[in-house]
């Protein structure tokens, strides 16, 4: 933080200069404003008050001269109405002396001059016109024109010069108003010429500021980001210019260290992967020449194996034929144990050669019609079901992709577990069913057998992995072990439903059809639109009637049916196939 503090900011920066023009311009503007306003101020003199006085004086003049015309003319004739630009002109002398009084309220040498006017006026009309008026009219032209002297004459001239004099004045008046008008409209354009020049310094200043703090730091900075862009991770960058710029290399700086850091750990993964996957390589290959053991194994084990094995158990019960009852008990107790655990060893070579081969020995999916394969496990699971006199039932099977003898061998193994695991005295019977949930069919297998607790629910599935005694139940142990393994080869799951009230009952999943799936859908839908109208149809659109009931009627759906799923939530069963749950399906298969 050391190096921010040292320094204006941009920010700081720019508001002092944009203060200090912004001070500038405004004093300007107000020494503007004083200077037009007096500019105003000056042409209104010049335009409202200096040449309406000019043209007033000149009109006095001739006011004047009309009154000493009329009375000379009067005292010429005799005549009255000789009179009236007299009378007019003393009226009219009136009004104008009133109006330039009051346009020379701002010059004294005009007033002056206009009271010095307004007195000689007075004086010859109190000592010459009104005495040649009056005489005129009481002793007749002659005695008037005899007042009239070069005496009145020269005191008229009087007045005159001084109504020269007062239109001088206002000329001079005029004259100074006009230089001062000249003098501000210089000094306005000169202050807009000095607020154009600050405008234009101002902004060659922020110009060349911005280009050393702003932009020149800005180019560096993008140069030096650029380079680490384009791969030199390694490239210190260090800003210049203003704080705000150091801050934001340092910012960046951080980040390309960040960004280093983690190449170097990315590139020390991406060793460490190439490590571990040549060390898998090694391993995939040690596995492909072990699979190729165990592959040569099981060719050993199918032929060369089971070939003395099969010697051993001929043999052995060739000895239990012939030589039955002539020697002692034990003799024949320990011949019934060899020729027991030579067939138990064959049956165990050959389940285990059974699961070795799936998903090994493939045939390729195809779609099987799973109605097809429980014919064929009713064909191949009748002799114990007539031994037990089982009954096998099944509903309506859906068409999935996969292979159609493991498919066969799965349900196999389910119902020969089924009918294996009977209660005494009980009828055994067997169920088999589908539905449709979330994309996959469920598919469940459900007896009346003994059952199992739901603390071996998943030992059961573990090869070799027995409940019982083989003297209790014959067997390897290792059916329900091929039927897992079946169901993850088709991408399905397998459990035992541990909510069963009665028997067993395993579940298993298989992927469904695109088709299936639509077509649930399709059917899912059409069913909440009929719930609908069926609730629309089903509310009440009268009142209550007098009794209390209502005319509407209600419909109550029920419940879907749900399965309890050992690895997720409860899901509800298509409707599609509920119906069929609990029934034959139009499939029974029964021995008896």
């Amino acid at each position: 933080m050391k190096a921010y503090q040292q320094g204006w900011t941009l920010r700081r920066r720019v508001v002092a200069l944009l203060g200090v023009v912004l001070v500038l311009l405004l004093g300007l503007a107000a020494a503007e404003a004083a200077v037009a306003a007096k500019n105003r101020q000056n042409i209104d003199a010049v335009l409202l008050k200096t040449g309406p006085l000019r043209v007033q004086a000149q009109e006095l003049m001739s006011v004047l001269l009309d009154q000493e015309t009329a009375v000379r003319g009067y005292a010429v004739n005799g005549d009255r109405n000789d009179l009236r630009p007299y009378q007019e002109g003393v009226r009219r002398e009136q009004d104008l002396i009133g109006s330039i009084r009051n346009l020379s309220a701002g010059y004294p040498d005009v007033r002056r001059q206009l009271d010095a006017v307004e007195r000689q006026t007075a004086q010859w009309r109190g000592q010459v016109a009104e005495p040649v008026i009056a005489t005129t009219e009481r002793s007749g032209p002659a005695a008037g024109q005899a007042l009239i002297t070069d005496q009145t004459r020269q005191q008229f001239d009087g007045i005159r010069a001084s109504i020269t004099t007062l239109q001088d004045e206002v000329l001079t008046v005029r004259q100074e108003t006009a230089a001062r008008v000249n003098t501000t409209s210089n000094t306005l354009v000169v202050l807009l010429i000095i607020a154009a020049l600050v405008v234009a310094v101002a902004g060659t200043v922020m110009l060349l500021s911005l280009d050393r703090i702003l932009i020149r730091p800005l180019a560096g900075l993008v140069s030096q980001v650029r380079e680490v862009a384009e791969g030199d991770y390694q490239h210190h960058i260090e800003g210049s210019g203003p704080p705000e710029f150091r801050r934001l290399a340092d910012d960046i700086d951080l980040m390309r260290q960040k960004i280093a850091q983690e190449l170097d750990e990315v590139r020390q993964a991406r060793e460490r992967i190439e490590w571990v996957n040549s060390q898998l390589q090694k391993q995939a290959e040690e596995l492909t020449r072990s699979n190729r053991d165990l592959e040569q194994f099981a060719y050993v084990a199918s032929h060369d194996l089971q070939e003395p094995l099969r010697k051993v158990a001929s043999f052995c019960q060739l000895l239990q034929r012939r030589y039955a009852g002539q020697l002692d008990e034990r003799a024949d107790q320990y011949i019934a144990f060899a020729v027991d655990g030579a067939q138990r060893m064959q049956r165990l070579i050959n389940d285990l050669l059974a699961f070795s081969r799936i998903g090994r020995l493939t045939t390729g999916f195809t779609e099987v019609d799973l109605n097809k394969v429980m014919g064929d496990v009713a064909g191949q699971t009748e002799a114990a079901r007539q031994y037990a006199d089982a009954e096998l039932t099944w509903d309506e099977m859906p068409t999935i992709r996969g292979e159609e003898p493991l498919l066969t061998n799965l349900l196999a193994n389910l119902v020969s577990n089924s009918v294996k695991f009977r209660r005494p005295d009980v009828t055994p019977k067997v169920h088999v069913s589908a539905r449709l949930v979330d994309g996959e069919w469920e598919i469940s297998c459900r007896d009346n057998g003994i059952g199992i607790e739901p603390e071996f629910a998943d030992k059961i599935f573990v090869i070799f992995q027995r409940l019982h005694s083989k003297d209790a139940y014959p067997g390897t142990g290792i059916g329900l072990a091929i039927v897992k393994k079946i169901v993850e080869y088709h991408g399905g799951r397998v459990w035992v439903d541990t909510g069963a009230e009665e028997g067993t009952t395993i579940r298993f999943t298989l992927p469904a059809l695109e088709a299936d799936v639509e077509a649930a859908r399709a059917a899912e839908q059409a069913e909440r639109a009929e719930a609908a109208e069926q609730a629309e149809a089903a509310d009440p659109v009268e009142g209550p009637t007098g009794d209390g009931t209502s005319t509407g009627e209600s419909a109550d759906a029920a419940p879907p049916e749900v399965a309890p799923q050992p690895d997720g939530p409860v899901r509800e069963e298509s409707p599609a196939r509920a119906d069929g749950h609990g029934t034959n399906g139009g499939m029974k298969e029964t021995v008896g």
